[in-house]
């Protein structure tokens, strides 16, 4: 990518981002990132390797970017959201170019969140965690519907098949 993009990533280049990322860690060690919900575990796992070898947030901004876009595109393509360019006010609050725009308006910060995740760890950043709630359900939602094996309540008839 040219220098101008790492220094000022745009929306517009997002998809491209994670695909890259994807591409250049499933062709050195076949880590399942197939944009699913649960491809984010992974993510943390990246992150918290990262943070391990003691690595500065400068050295491993690149990778930063790459997962940030990564986690972006897991919330367009199972939460419906789209990449948007962030104003002036939204760049100094979330401290990033761009983010996601849920379908119910909210703006979130999927680069921000890889940030967060690398400069203090834990389970109060994690990504797989911040998806969860993130596509208008509440986290008991979503544990309901992992629980039936990705079948929504509503497609369950009487008897507990899928309609």
């Amino acid at each position: 990518m040219a220098e101008a993009d790492e220094i000022n990533p745009c929306a517009e280049g997002m998809p491209r981002r994670a695909a890259v990322l994807v591409a250049r860690l499933t062709e050195r060690s076949r880590l399942p990132l197939d944009y699913s919900v649960a491809s984010l575990r992974i993510v943390d796992f990246l992150i918290d390797g990262m943070r391990k070898s003691g690595a500065s947030r400068e050295r491993v901004r690149g990778p930063l970017l790459g997962l940030g876009a990564y986690v972006g595109e897991v919330l367009v393509r199972h939460a419906g959201a789209s990449w948007v360019d962030f104003d002036a006010g939204q760049r100094a609050r979330f401290s990033q170019p761009a983010g996601v725009l849920m379908p119910d308006g909210r703006l979130r910060n999927p680069l921000g969140k890889v940030v967060d995740r690398f400069d203090t760890g834990g389970a109060r950043h994690s990504l797989q965690a911040f998806h969860l709630p993130l596509d208008g359900r509440s986290r008991r939602e979503v544990l309901a519907h992992a629980r039936t094996g990705g079948v929504r309540a509503e497609e369950v008839g009487p008897v507990g098949r899928a309609r």
